[in-house]
């Protein structure tokens, strides 16, 4: 029997009301769930009840029942009311709170009028129709907002004008890694500029013929700067071999071969060049020592001279010109750099970044593995004649008479904190800047000595003829998260109230902190506090009772979370990733590793990286990249009988899972803060290109970078340009036509941005993921600039290349 009044249902409205009904009430019931769990750890109370309703909107639309949208109305009311509490008008946040419930209202609001017919009542389809057509405006508005980029800082002032190049200043080569010896990564170049940078297209390709394998970081990538002298410019490659091309017409001049090879680790990010023809520069400070003379002999090989660093602890020396290894240099163009090292096997002691000229002396760091072991090879700084390959001085930091000779038979200090990123060098004072990281292993401190708590984590000041001391400020007191320094730090003229400058360096770390130092004296020239930190239950460990915030400068992705700014592309991975944070210990940027789980956020990765920042002298702007990948770490008591090991590479995901730290009494157990879908858990952006106006020391613009069109959820990749804003890895480049390039993203291109607002106005689609730095020449023969980018394949992307592609506008 059918009651009266009430019209049959056809198949179709049956299965729509099954379907539905059951959507809604699985969707309800995970809420409930998980909403129950996340409650009981002390979060939002949301979840549940709305799951509760939710469910039971979804029984009653199984049953066919017009109140069951009533009820899922009513649900969806409160969640807005409850996602504008929770989070305001945050675009992405809104995003993953509404965006899929607004779609089940959708289908809910289509489904009315049949439902109220079925039960005889007025269909009223008018208001309903109306009220889905709103809700498909919405969706359809939100849907194209996913394609327009939402800074976190908006630019709000005035663009700045355009500087002309002095023809006395203008930029002649870029022959050091971030281009002059304090890594400015700037041009005094403006052919390109804002308003033309539209006519950019491609001049020349060339294929290095080394394509990285590895899309996970353990194994070869290409993540070089090039060097440009005259009418050449130089590259190098994940193995190390060393290729000369036309600077207008990328012709290949020489190649030498160096089929370098490690386990892991395998990269070259850049060369320093040498020129005995042209004068030296002696510096002016009182306390300065001089440059000491570097001569060849007039129509000997390597008058000029390409130096490199080996993945296989090698500083190499070959001749500008030929490609020759210059025979004047160690022995036959080689200095093995695992001399006096003690057992350093492959890969332990690694060298990736490009070695740093200053003066006369070519200085090296290494890169010694992390989380390994604590009987490691040491990290040595060491500063070598740049014609004979004879070594000049060492800084061993672990010593306490740095400087010291060694006796014969002797190595140098074990397990030192080291300096793995490139370094900066002040003629005029004859000054080498040192980035440092910790000593080994980096997330237990128990073992370590009064010099490694000096050293570690801290920017280090010597005489680049000497080796001497001349200061170290630290940036992070017993480092347990591997905040080392990760950069080459920059040198400015730091704007002074009183109208003048000051000779200041600036740096950037993987805790999201910027610091802004006297070149001078190492002291802090922006406020820098010292806030207290909680301390863990390690056995032993030497916690620091304080840690350094560098509040005088911008903080770069370094804010505390909460719960919520935790984010998923739907509510269910939202869900899951506020259980999985309000499961761990969080207590901010400092929160200590211990026995149970704790999240690092910035995590090991940054933050930001060995990409380093390029520098605006004319408007005294820097430009900062950064990455935003949570780590959690759980500190586990050690298995004797364990056989595990750890090769020392690292990528997002190397190392992760439960990783020995031979002797200590721990091992470690971490990995990235992402959600079950493979994205981060808190909220976007995951990487930012910032601009920070020294003179006042305030972000003037800050925007997301890159797009999830190469990758995705489970890492497939959408092919939809969203900009998201991914991790960068890589560097950028500013020049005087008032721009930033950057090419380190997740996606594959190369962009420009004005750096004046921060609005992208070029790119162009690459064709693999780049992690090289950009860079830019004038070319001597044809008076042409170029804009040059090395792209080998990004991290995490199965697409690897060879290629060293060249821009230039388009007569």
């Amino acid at each position: 029997m059918v009651d009266a009044g009430v019209v049959p249902a056809k198949k179709w409205v049956r299965w729509w009301c099954y379907i539905l009904g059951l959507l809604l009430f699985l969707t309800g019931a995970f809420f409930v769930v998980a909403g129950g769990r996340l409650l009981s750890l002390g979060g939002s109370a949301y979840f549940l009840p709305a799951g509760l309703f939710i469910a039971l909107s979804g029984v009653q639309i199984f049953r066919r029942r017009a109140s069951g949208v009533l009820i899922y109305s009513a649900v969806f009311i409160a969640t807005v009311i409850w996602a504008l509490a929770d989070v305001g008008l945050e675009f992405w946040p809104l995003v993953s709170r509404l965006f899929y419930l607004a779609v089940l209202l959708l289908l809910a609001m289509l489904c009315w009028p049949t439902l109220r017919r079925l039960s005889g009542k007025p269909t009223r389809c008018v208001f309903f129709y109306g009220a889905s057509g709103v809700i498909v405006v919405c969706l359809a508005a939100t849907g194209a907002l996913m394609f327009q980029p939402h800074p976190t800082v908006a630019f709000s002032g005035q663009p700045l004008p355009l500087t002309p190049v002095d023809a006395l200043h203008e930029q002649k080569d870029w022959d050091h890694y971030g281009n002059n010896a304090g890594g400015s990564r700037f041009v005094a170049l403006d052919q390109i500029t804002r308003d033309n940078v539209q006519n950019l297209k491609v001049a020349w390709t060339y294929h290095t013929g080394d394509t990285p394998l590895s899309p996970d970081g353990n194994g070869a990538e290409d993540q070089q700067t090039p060097l440009q002298v005259g009418n050449r410019v130089f590259l190098c490659t994940p193995h190390n071999n060393v290729i000369a091309i036309d600077a207008d017409s990328g012709k290949e001049l020489w190649k030498t071969e160096i089929n370098a090879k490690s386990s892991v680790w395998m990269r070259c990010r850049g060369l320093a060049y040498f020129d005995a023809t042209k004068p030296l520069t002696q510096p002016v400070a009182q306390d300065a020592s001089p440059v000491p003379v570097a001569q060849v002999a007039p129509g000997a090989l390597c008058q000029r001279r390409i130096l490199m660093n080996t993945i296989d602890a090698r500083l190499i020396a070959l001749d500008a010109g030929s490609g020759r290894f210059c025979p004047d240099f160690g022995q036959n163009g080689s200095v093995d750099l695992k001399a006096n090292m003690g057992a350093a096997a492959d890969p332990s002691y690694v060298l990736t970044s490009a070695p740093t000229l200053a003066g006369s002396t070519v200085v090296v760091g290494g890169r010694v593995a992390d989380n390994v072991s604590t009987d490691m090879p040491g990290g040595v700084i060491r500063g070598f004649d740049v014609i004979t390959g004879a070594q000049r001085w060492a800084f061993d930091p672990r010593a306490s008479d740095p400087n010291r000779e060694l006796a014969a038979g002797e190595s140098y200090s074990r397990s030192s904190p080291n300096a793995w990123a490139p370094m900066s060098y002040d003629a005029s004072m004859n000054t080498l800047f040192i980035p440092m990281g910790s000593s080994s292993v980096d997330l237990w401190g128990a073992d370590r000595t009064p010099l490694d708590h000096k050293y570690g984590a801290s920017v280090l000041a010597v005489d680049a003829t000497t080796g001497r001391e001349k200061w170290v400020f630290q940036t992070v007191h017993n480092d347990l998260w591997d905040f080392d320094l990760p950069m080459q730090p920059s040198l400015i003229d730091f704007p002074a109230k009183d109208g003048g400058s000051k000779p200041a360096l600036v740096i950037g770390t993987k805790a999201g902190q910027i610091y802004v130092l006297d070149r001078a004296t190492g002291q802090p020239l922006t406020e820098v506090k010292e806030i207290p930190v909680k301390a863990g239950a390690i056995p032993g460990e030497q916690y620091s009772p304080t840690q350094p915030l560098s509040v005088g400068m911008p903080q770069i992705g370094a804010q505390k979370l909460s719960e919520a700014d935790m984010w998923g592309a739907t509510p269910f991975d939202q869900l899951m990733c506020r259980i999985a944070f309000k499961s761990m210990r969080y207590d901010g940027l400092y929160t200590v590793p211990d026995s149970d789980i704790s999240l690092s956020f910035p995590g090991s990765l940054g933050g930001m990286n060995w990409g380093g920042m390029s520098t605006d002298p004319v408007n005294h702007y820097i430009f900062v990249n950064d990455m935003r990948l949570g780590l959690w770490i759980q500190m586990v008591k050690a298995d004797p009988a364990s056989t595990a090991t750890n090769s020392g590479g690292e990528s997002v995901n190397t190392g992760m899972g439960l990783v020995p730290m031979k002797g200590t009494p721990y091992a470690v157990n971490k990995n990235r803060f992402m959600s079950a879908l493979g994205v981060p858990c808190q909220k976007p952006p995951f990487g930012t290109l910032s601009a920070i106006e020294m003179k006042t020391q305030q972000i003037v613009w800050q925007v997301p970078v890159g797009t999830v069109r190469d990758t995705g959820p489970l890492g497939v990749k959408m092919r939809l340009p969203i900009p998201v804003g991914l991790p960068t890895l890589g560097g950028t480049l500013a020049t005087q036509g008032g721009l930033v390039f950057i090419a380190g993203t997740q996606d594959y291109y190369l962009r420009a941005f004005d750096s004046s607002t921060g609005k992208e106005v070029w790119k162009a689609r690459l064709p693999v993921g780049s992690q090289g730095g950009p860079m830019s020449y004038k070319s001597p023969a044809t008076g042409k600039q170029y804009v040059l980018i090395s792209a080998g394949g990004g991290r995490q992307s199965p697409d690897r290349g060879d290629y060293v592609i060249a821009y230039a506008l388009e007569k």
